[in-house]
């Protein structure tokens, strides 16, 4: 169960985030059912309920991330942590090829692979909205090229 997120925060965090999810980079206003205010560590693990812990994110990478911090990776013997867009850079761990997120290292490899960044729906919407010139969309193109 996460605790109550204060209507102030929620518009903090939103704000910062341009109104993208901080992980897949959707819009949420290109998603049908928006965005998320989520726990980067959930509570279970000690996270707490302030900025710095707290992430914008659409509901599928939500879901998908739940209350994990990261996993294995592919060879099963290292714990890989999860992309924090509160501390990385996008840039430093994925790049953007068509409407696929591609891994540039093992945390990239590890996000795209747990959120299902590249699950065959996924990538048909990020096509589409590709195609509609929506994605990546202005507030995403401003935060690749600042490096954030």
């Amino acid at each position: 169960m996460s605790s109550y997120v204060p209507a102030e925060l929620r518009r903090l965090v939103a704000l910062r985030a341009d109104g993208l999810c901080e992980y897949c980079l959707i819009h949420e206003d290109d998603t049908f059912l928006g965005c998320q205010v989520e726990h980067i560590i959930s509570e279970k693990h000690g996270g707490l309920t302030e900025s710095e812990n707290l992430a914008y994110a659409c509901v599928f990478c939500n879901r998908f991330k739940g209350t994990d911090l990261g996993t294995l990776d592919l060879t099963g013997r290292n714990l890989i942590r999860f992309f924090n867009p509160r501390t990385d850079r996008w840039q430093g761990h994925f790049r953007m090829d068509g409407s696929r997120i591609e891994p540039v290292s093992d945390i990239g490899e590890a996000t795209v692979r747990i959120f299902g960044m590249n699950a065959p729906d996924r990538v048909h919407e990020r096509q589409e909205l590709l195609r509609a010139g929506r994605y990546p969309s202005f507030e995403a193109i401003a935060r690749l090229k600042s490096g954030e």
